[in-house]
C-alpha cells in the first residue's frame, strides 16, 4: 500500500476465521489473525488480497464504488427477505401479488450485488498478485500457492453469484 502511496489506512487484527476485509468508509483494513501474524503464501495472498481493495478505493475503482453504492439496498433486502417469507407463510399458501413482487426486487438487488462484486474480487485478487511480484515479496516460482489460494477465493464468490441466480429464477 506504501508503494501505491497509501497512508491513511489502519491495518487491525481481528479474530475469527475467514473474518479478512478492506472497510473503505473507514479506510481500515482487517485480517484474522491467522493472517495478520501469518507467513504462510496462503496468509500473504490473503493480505495482498485486502491491500488490492485499499488500492481500488484509493485509485477509484469503479466497480468499487458501485458495490459501495449497493450495501445499503443489499443490507435492507437481506433483512426484508425472511418477513416476506413469513408473511407469505402466514397470508397465503405461496407467494402472489405484491409479496411476490417484493420478493423479485429482494432477490434481483442481491444477485446484482454478487454480480458488481465478482469483477471488484477477481480486481484485488490480480493487483495482489502483481504486487507480490514487482515487489520481490514473492518470487514466481512460490506463486502457485497464491494463485490456488486466491483462485478458491473468487470461486467462493461466483458459486454465491450463480447461487443467487438460482435463487432469483425458482
Amino acid at each position: 500500500m506504501a508503494r501505491a502511496g497509501i497512508s491513511d489506512v489502519e491495518i487491525t487484527m481481528t479474530g475469527g476465521h475467514l473474518t479478512d476485509h478492506y472497510d473503505p468508509l473507514s479506510k481500515r483494513l482487517v485480517l484474522s489473525e491467522e493472517n495478520y501474524r501469518g507467513t504462510s503464501l496462503a496468509a500473504l495472498g490473503v493480505a495482498a488480497h485486502e491491500a488490492g481493495h485499499a488500492i481500488q478505493h484509493k485509485v477509484g475503482y469503479s466497480m468499487l464504488h458501485l458495490r459501495m453504492a449497493l450495501v445499503p439496498a443489499t443490507n435492507i433486502v437481506t433483512r426484508a427477505i425472511p418477513i416476506v417469507m413469513l408473511a407469505s407463510f402466514f397470508l397465503a399458501t405461496r407467494l402472489s401479488g405484491m409479496l411476490l413482487d417484493v420478493a423479485i426486487l429482494c432477490y434481483a438487488v442481491l444477485a446484482f450485488f454478487q454480480l458488481v462484486t465478482l469483477p471488484v474480487e477477481f480486481d484485488a485478487s490480480r493487483r495482489a498478485k502483481v504486487q507480490l511480484v514487482e515487489l520481490g515479496i514473492l518470487d514466481r516460482d512460490e506463486m502457485p500457492g497464491v494463485n490456488q489460494t486466491l483462485n478458491a477465493a473468487a470461486l467462493t464468490y461466483l458459486a454465491a453469484f450463480i447461487s443467487s441466480c438460482f435463487i432469483s429464477s425458482t
